[in-house]
């Protein structure tokens, strides 16, 4: 009697274990997800974007020395317009980025905890013409909350990555086209603050001939082959954001594709090629000390 009281306590512990296993993530059915987990993680990662739009709201406070008093009057209205939208920027980044992050977690083979984590959201976006943000981006920002809040909610881990590729895929590629727009007026602002320190020196070493003039002709010299390397660098970085985040739009597209066969060696494949040629994009998008 005793043995098989025994033996039905050892049932009911197992069974009690496959439970909670399954309300803490399911982690059995995920743990060969780790190519859906490192290419997530990566692609997270490209945060370190960020920079490019703190550059962006940054602008006026770096040309302002080098602009003509004309030119400034006008320059201070365009740092107004970059410093009012520059939140909503942010706040598309935020929404790739928690999503990445999110997905990276539900992928792995680890008890997670994601409580909390929507409090990392921006508060919103707003359609602008000159930014070229519009309204099916905001519409996509939406999307993209009100799917986060329901993945976050759920206690399914195994099922929430497919639930999450699937519903998700149509807002992230719209986020994705957001950023990728972002990243050209971000470009485009970038060129023309390189053009007007450029053009400075070209103009004003020349001119600075006279025999007094040579210390100071010196230490623009110095400082203008210091600030080509500087451009040198970002011009660059602005090449690698528009790969990367191409590259995590193709990835997830790939994704959606194989959302019933998240295993497919062929998938697993493209993965890890995409993993690694993000995380060679994200070395090269560290901040410049």
């Amino acid at each position: 009697m005793r043995h098989v009281s025994h033996r039905a306590r050892s049932a009911v512990r197992r069974c009690v274990g496959i439970g909670v296993g399954l309300l803490l993530g399911g982690c059995a059915g995920s743990a060969s997800l780790h190519e859906v987990r490192d290419f997530a993680d990566q692609s997270a990662k490209l945060g370190a974007y960020n920079e490019l739009a703190t550059r962006y709201r940054d602008t006026y406070s770096r040309e302002q020395i080098y602009l003509a008093p004309s030119a400034d009057q006008l320059a201070k209205v365009a740092d107004a317009r970059r410093r009012a939208v520059y939140d909503d920027f942010i706040s598309a980044q935020k929404a790739v980025v928690l999503y990445m992050q999110t997905l990276a977690m539900l992928a792995g083979d680890e008890r997670y905890d994601l409580g909390g984590r929507l409090d990392a959201l921006g508060k919103g976006i707003k359609a602008n013409v000159e930014s070229g943000l519009e309204q099916r981006h905001v519409q996509a920002y939406t999307g993209m909350t009100r799917l986060l809040t329901r993945i976050i909610a759920s206690r399914y881990q195994s099922s929430s990555v497919q639930s999450m590729v699937r519903d998700g895929d149509g807002d992230l590629q719209t986020l994705l086209d957001a950023m990728l727009t972002l990243t050209r007026l971000y470009t485009k602002t970038y060129e023309n603050e390189k053009k007007t320190v450029q053009g400075l020196f070209d103009v004003e070493i020349p001119m600075a001939n006279r025999p007094q003039d040579r210390m100071l002709a010196t230490l623009a010299r110095v400082h203008m082959v210091s600030k080509s390397a500087e451009y040198k660098l970002l011009d660059k970085r602005y090449d690698l954001a528009v790969q990367g985040l191409t590259k995590v739009s193709i990835g997830h597209r790939r994704l959606r594709e194989h959302v019933d066969d998240l295993h497919a060696a062929d998938l697993k494949v493209l993965l890890v090629g995409y993993a690694n040629d993000l995380q060679a994009i994200g070395l090269g998008l560290q901040p410049i000390h």
